[in-house]
């Protein structure tokens, strides 16, 4: 990306959320991300230990990655945004299918993707190194793929009625109340934590460093 397209990008994307978050802040009582309800959500045990451990393991994994851009400090705070975000961003674009959510909903969702998956990656390499990444595209896909996949995971749940089901296909979501632990969920979790697991590594470590 040349130093002209950057520029214009920066100065796109700042826009975006600044107006999303002017948007959120005037919808906050009926947006989920903003309710006590949401955060309770989240706040169930082994969403907590999950989420410690996979942003210990990113952390960790940033000393030895063949990736400069990625280091111990976006890779605790893309971690934090992911678990904070990516179950009610994915939630949301399911309720968007379905055309229950209106328009300024879609747009504080896109906007929030972007910037816990991309955006704010963006901004503290440009801080740190003083020019724009040049991996902002490919850093793009790839974060991506992985906030997909973090907020299925976190959204699993259990209900007597369905068996294992993501939260935000059930009424009522967000909501603290669980029909069972986190045994109950654990087939599903297990496929997505090998799918974010092979991501991670084939990031870390591109193909050809296994060959």
């Amino acid at each position: 990306m040349s130093g002209h397209v950057a520029r214009v990008y920066l100065i796109a994307w700042s826009i975006a959320c600044v107006a999303a978050g002017l948007l959120l802040l005037r919808e906050r009582k009926r947006i989920e991300l903003c309710s006590r309800s949401y955060w309770l959500y989240l706040a169930r045990t082994w969403k907590l230990v999950t989420f410690a451990l996979a942003a210990a393991g990113l952390t960790l994994l940033a000393r030895y990655a063949d990736d400069p851009t990625w280091d111990s400090v976006d890779a605790v705070f893309m971690s934090a945004l992911a678990f904070a975000t990516a179950p009610w961003t994915i939630g949301t674009f399911f309720r968007i299918i379905q055309h229950r959510c209106d328009g300024s909903r879609a747009f504080i969702a896109t906007v929030v993707w972007l910037f816990s998956a991309s955006w704010s990656y963006d901004l503290y390499l440009l801080i740190r190194d003083g020019s724009y990444p040049v991996t902002w595209w490919a850093n793009l896909f790839a974060s991506s793929l992985l906030y997909l996949a973090a907020g299925l995971f976190w959204n699993l749940d259990w209900t007597d009625r369905r068996g294992w089901v993501f939260g935000f296909t059930e009424e009522g979501w967000p909501t603290s109340r669980s029909g069972g632990s986190f045994r109950r969920v654990l087939l599903p979790a297990l496929v997505l934590m090998g799918v974010i697991g092979v991501a991670v590594l084939l990031l870390a470590w591109p193909v050809g460093r296994w060959r």
